[in-house]
């Protein structure tokens, strides 16, 4: 993987029309400038204090980019960098399009600060040839992979959370409920603005009549995103936390909701499911704040306060 120094931001597609081609060049190109340092106005500087480097990884039947991020060493030795660090695995949110670079502000002050490895999962993006499913797959697949090999990766494995943001918020959530019934057990999870519904009911939330089409186009987009996610015959539910039989025995959850967004009610039900479930959650709602505030700190003023409530519940649920 590469980062172009410079990027030109492409206008956004009208998503109830778009093509196939029209959305891969689409991807391409807002892809790019998201990865570059020009995005970095509206994406944040990353935290000095992390070494972040491009991996691949051996997968079944694949190979997969992860972008990692470390402390990084402070002195001439790093023989004596710490080999026992929590491990953080990260979802980046855009579901159809989008990159882990796009979250480099974030996960570096994690690692940084935390301080952790976090290991953000490149997925496999939404398409018609690629569901729903193949992303989830990826980010259940990566957790797994690192902590079988948490020697090789200088990483804890009893000290693991998941964290994702949007469509990532859903694959770390299906990430958490498969750990549970894998016997893995992760100390935390955090979801950010996430999408837990891709069913019938997906659009049927207040909050989306009521921010379909302000502050954003966001009605056509999940239309698109829905349809991209659950091919014709395929199990929506199965891919749709909110709809999981067994919300209980999980990893202790941070929800976090931005008000002013579609999807809002998702997380709030999603954090009332666990709730009722008997699993430990805190909703914290950001009263004015819009969808993907988190990975926006040049123009979302609350970005740091909920950056800051992150990395506060990570350091406490993470650990020794």
């Amino acid at each position: 993987m590469s980062d172009p120094t410079t990027a030109t931001r492409p206008p956004e597609p009208d998503f109830s029309v778009i093509t196939i081609e029209e959305l891969l060049a689409y991807r391409d190109a807002e892809n790019r400038f998201r990865a570059s340092s020009a995005a970095r106005a509206l994406l944040g500087e990353p935290d000095p204090g992390a070494a972040i480097d491009w991996r691949e990884i051996a997968l079944p039947g694949r190979d997969l980019p992860v972008r990692v991020y470390r402390p990084a060493p402070t002195g001439d030795d790093e023989a004596a960098a710490p080999t026992d660090l929590p491990l953080v695995v990260h979802v980046h949110g855009g579901g159809f399009v989008g990159t882990a670079a796009q979250c480099d502000w974030t996960n570096s002050h994690l690692a940084a600060r935390l301080p952790a490895v976090v290991v953000s999962v490149e997925h496999r993006l939404l398409a018609p040839d690629s569901p729903l499913a193949n992303a989830a797959d990826d980010g259940w697949d990566v957790l797994r992979h690192v902590v079988r090999r948490a020697a090789q990766w200088g990483v804890d494995p009893a000290r693991v959370a998941v964290f994702g943001e949007s469509c990532g918020a859903l694959i770390s959530a299906l990430t958490a409920v498969r750990a549970r019934e894998a016997g893995l057990a992760l100390k935390a999870q955090v979801l950010v603005n996430p999408v837990v519904d891709v069913t019938e009911t997906m659009l049927g939330y207040p909050s989306v009549a009521e921010y379909a089409y302000s502050p954003s186009r966001a009605l056509p987009l999940l239309r698109f995103l829905q349809r991209l996610a659950v091919p014709p015959g395929a199990d929506a539910g199965a891919v749709s936390p909110l709809c999981a039989d067994d919300l209980s025995g999980l990893a202790p959850a941070l929800v976090v909701v931005p008000t002013q967004d579609a999807v809002a009610d998702h997380g709030r039900r999603y954090a009332e499911r666990l709730r009722e479930a008997g699993t430990s959650v805190r909703l914290s709602e950001y009263p004015g704040a819009k969808h993907a505030f988190l990975t926006l700190p040049g123009v979302e003023p609350q970005a740091e306060a909920a950056q800051a409530e992150i990395l506060a519940f990570l350091r406490e649920a993470l650990a020794k």
